[in-house]
Order: structure tokens, then C-alpha cells, then sequence
């Protein structure tokens, strides 16, 4: 990995994605995006400061655990300017992630826990399917079949009309 000298203040984009290991595309979208920033030379080339590389570590990491990009956006708002976060800047901001973090874990060891049973039955019955109705939820709003959608990054139930009784052989 290139050493970058300590009396050099600002990173070229090659020397960014050297040093980060993320390419410059990747950083480009980062810029558009917001999550990092730089200034133009008066040829239009563009120039970061140090500070971005721990940025950008930041974004990989949260965005490697699932972090949607505009919450990490909001978090690195809070960041101080024009000097490297420190260890307790950092500590400060995963912190209020923590939550969502393990309720995903929780989900996902669900979701292995109980993946074989629902591949197995074959309907993913909205009434007794661990997964897409855990606790049963939707049975306490109407029995029978739902249609799961997606609604700003959280799952809804769309509730079609349903027949007055339902089969028993009708889900697992």
C-alpha cells in the first residue's frame, strides 16, 4: 500500500483510491452522494483531504453491514470538519446504529433458522410463515393471504379480498 507523506495536506483521487482501496468510481458516487468532499484545483482536478480516507473506510464498513447510504450520510454529517474523526467520534456514531444492527441479526438468524421449513412447505403462508409474518402479526389484523410490497425500505401487507372461509389445506 503507498505511503502518503505527512507534509502532503490533500490526496488526488488515484492516491485516495490507493490508499482506501476503493475505486474511483466508487469514490466519484461517494462525492455525488455526499458522504465525501473535495475541493477543485484551478485545472479542475479534484483534491481531498486526509480525512477523507477515514471517511471512506466508514462508508465501506457501514455499508458492509447494510447501512442504507443516506444514513450514513446523516452520520457523517455530524463529523467534525477539517480534522480526522476520532476513535470517540466514531464510537459515538456506530453506537446509534446498534439497534437496528441487531434487529437485522435477529432477522437474519431467523431467516436461517427457518429458511428449509418455508422452501420446504412451499407456500409461505402469510398465517404460520415465520418469516414474512413472524409472531403472526397480519393474523391479528385479518386472516388468509396477503401480498408482501415493499413501501420506503419497510415491508407492508397489501390485503387483497379475501372468501368468507378458507380451506384447511390452504398453507402449511
Amino acid at each position: 500500500m503507498p505511503q502518503i507523506p505527512e507534509k502532503i495536506h490533500e490526496l488526488t483521487v488515484g492516491q485516495l483510491s490507493a490508499r482506501s482501496g476503493a475505486a474511483v468510481s466508487a469514490l466519484h458516487f461517494y462525492e455525488a452522494k455526499g458522504l465525501i468532499s473535495s475541493r477543485r484545483t484551478s485545472g479542475n482536478q479534484r483534491r481531498y483531504s486526509r480525512d477523507a480516507l477515514r471517511r471512506v473506510a466508514f462508508v465501506r464498513a457501514a455499508q458492509r453491514v447494510g447501512i442504507p447510504l443516506a444514513t450514513i450520510r446523516e452520520a457523517l454529517a455530524e463529523l467534525p470538519e477539517e480534522r480526522t474523526p476520532t476513535r470517540e467520534d466514531w464510537a459515538r456514531l456506530s453506537e446509534a446504529w446498534r439497534s437496528e444492527l441487531d434487529e437485522r441479526i435477529k432477522q437474519l438468524n431467523r431467516l436461517r433458522d427457518h429458511l428449509t421449513d418455508c422452501i420446504g412447505c412451499g407456500c409461505l403462508s402469510l398465517a404460520t410463515c415465520v418469516l414474512s409474518n413472524p409472531d403472526d402479526v397480519a393474523g391479528e389484523r385479518q386472516t388468509g393471504s396477503r401480498l408482501m410490497v415493499e413501501h420506503r425500505g419497510r415491508t407492508a401487507l397489501r390485503q387483497r379480498p379475501q372468501p368468507e372461509t378458507e380451506e384447511p389445506g390452504d398453507c402449511c
